[in-house]
């Protein structure tokens, strides 16, 4: 007899993802009942969320989100975050004690912000110097793993089912204009509470169904810009490919999309003269930024989501309008569920991107 958890399902995991375009902030229960629906997409080895308008007391502020194995881990790491940064607050992550989550680490938040005499003696932008430090942890602080790192946002994951996560985390206690949430099947790397989904840096937020053929290409291309792949997973890969090329490399989202899902090049030659240059431009410039295989992707960023197949559509995704309120999800009924009466639903094309923006009201999803 097979236990739970021990049944591997390739086309498993399970995505969903809410967004208020007029920026009204919501209850993070909604998000919980739609990815509870996908609870067979899952097998109890990871699920998270990640939420956005939560803090809007410290906006200003990089909430950092962290994970500790020990007390010497937690106390040589706020040694360095007091070396570089300004702790406005820091306190324990809320939880409540449910007997479906177990051997949970140390989980603390800090508000922070970069010491202007660090940020002058690196010569960095304000972004750029977080990273680094984030990065710093991750890699050189043993026990201690920065899991979430933007400003007004946070990342909150563990190994159980993302229902049982979303209790244990009171995620029906925030509020937020955006909401993500993965349930996890992991098919090639071991289930622990680092390596659930979401995965963060800054602002950026992924979830992802799906396995990824071109990692290990995309992976060394990704850490010749600086980037640090401790996770051994795709989705962190992913992650730090959206970050280079909005951040870094200042590409709109529907560029973004025409490089990790890239248009094949018999579609490019089809298309007119200026859109045919575009694609023929990404495709050479970003080419080692192409991801290959089947994936469906939620990209949380500050201000709006992107959903995303794959070119050929290898893994499924709906999309639902309600007035001002997009639903993203791997199931229809994940959508139903919290908003029976759409006013639209349909499925994306492979490699046609679904970008929403709060934009006070403006609907620009399509």
């Amino acid at each position: 007899m097979q236990r739970e958890g021990q049944i591997r399902i390739p086309s498993g995991c399970a995505i969903s993802g809410i967004i208020n375009k007029s920026g009204k902030r919501m209850s993070g229960e909604a998000i919980i009942k739609s990815i509870a629906v996908m609870h067979d997409r899952s097998n109890g080895l990871g699920g998270g969320f990640a939420a956005y308008g939560i803090y809007p007391e410290y906006k200003d502020y990089y909430a950092l989100h962290i994970f500790y194995d020990s007390p010497y881990a937690k106390k040589e790491c706020e040694e360095f975050i007091e070396r570089h940064f300004d702790i406005i607050n820091l306190s324990k992550i809320p939880t409540r004690k449910i007997k479906e989550i177990t051997d949970e680490p140390l989980i603390w938040r800090y508000f922070v912000i970069p010491l202007h005499t660090k940020l002058y003696e690196s010569q960095l932008e304000e972004r750029d110097f977080t990273e680094k430090c984030v990065f710093r942890i991750n890699t050189r602080i043993d026990g201690a793993y920065v899991f979430s790192s933007g400003k007004n946002m946070g990342v909150f994951k563990a190994v159980g089912f993302p229902e049982d996560v979303g209790r244990f985390y009171r995620l029906d206690e925030y509020e937020g204009f955006s909401f993500t949430a993965h349930g996890r099947y992991p098919t090639n790397t071991p289930g622990w509470w680092g390596g659930a989904h979401p995965f963060a840096l800054l602002d950026y937020s992924v979830v992802h169904n799906g396995e990824i053929s071109s990692y290990d290409a995309n992976r060394r291309a990704i850490e010749m810009y600086g980037y640090k792949c401790t996770l051994q997973t795709d989705t962190e890969v992913i992650t730090y490919i959206i970050d280079y090329l909005n951040r870094k490399k200042k590409l709109t989202f529907n560029e973004i999309a025409s490089v990790i899902a890239a248009p094949f090049w018999q579609t490019i030659e089809r298309m007119p003269n200026e859109e045919k240059e575009l694609h023929e431009y990404l495709r050479i410039v970003f080419a080692e930024q192409l991801i290959t295989g089947p994936f469906s992707i939620i990209v949380a960023f500050d201000g709006g989501l992107m959903a995303l197949n794959d070119r050929l559509k290898l893994r499924s995704m709906v999309v639902g309008e309600k007035d001002d309120t997009t639903y993203i999800a791997s199931e229809e009924a994940a959508i139903r569920i919290i908003e029976p009466d759409l006013d639209t639903v349909w499925s994306p094309k492979g490699g046609e991107p679904v970008i929403i923006r709060v934009t006070g009201g403006e609907a620009k999803c399509r």
